[in-house]
């Protein structure tokens, strides 16, 4: 499982280096060195293992083909969905529409999200978290209707 935060860069071609430990576990438990690298509603990219986004594609096969929110999830999910080999150095090329969406300049972080990965521009990924630090009651209180 994907899991802790790393700061990192992206280079003037936009590859970043994966961190060694998600690499390991791309390695490990998908035995793949690709990531389909996509876009969704947070300024962040989410990058899934293979093995994951093709079981996600086959639950979204299977909604219904003109209800209009499949659509638009179809949309900004899967329209931007970019397969990225890693590379003999570990890195991944983050096409440009991707990067801007994101933001991505220079400092990136990637942050495991247990089953998926995401990846934010070091401001991005700044603001967002002392935003939710502000709302961390609401959050636990999100928690417990959960079961949690």
């Amino acid at each position: 499982m994907f899991k802790g935060r790393y700061e990192h860069s992206i280079d003037a071609k936009g590859r970043s280096s994966i961190p060694s430990r998600f690499r390991e576990i791309l390695t490990s438990r998908y035995s793949d060195d690709r990531l389909i690298v996509t876009s969704f509603i947070d300024p962040c990219l989410i990058a899934f293992p293979v093995t994951e986004w093709q079981a996600l594609e086959e639950r979204i096969r299977e909604l219904p083909r003109f209800d209009p929110k499949v659509r638009q999830v179809k949309r900004l999910l899967v329209s931007g969905a970019t397969e990225c080999p890693i590379d003999r150095h570990g890195r991944i090329l983050i096409p440009p529409a991707l990067r801007n969406f994101a933001g991505l300049k220079k400092e990136v972080v990637w942050a495991g999200m247990v089953d998926t990965i995401e990846i934010w521009s070091g401001k991005g990924w700044k603001k967002m978290f002392d935003e939710s630090r502000e709302r961390a009651g609401d959050l636990a209180d999100a928690l417990g209707d959960l079961g949690l």
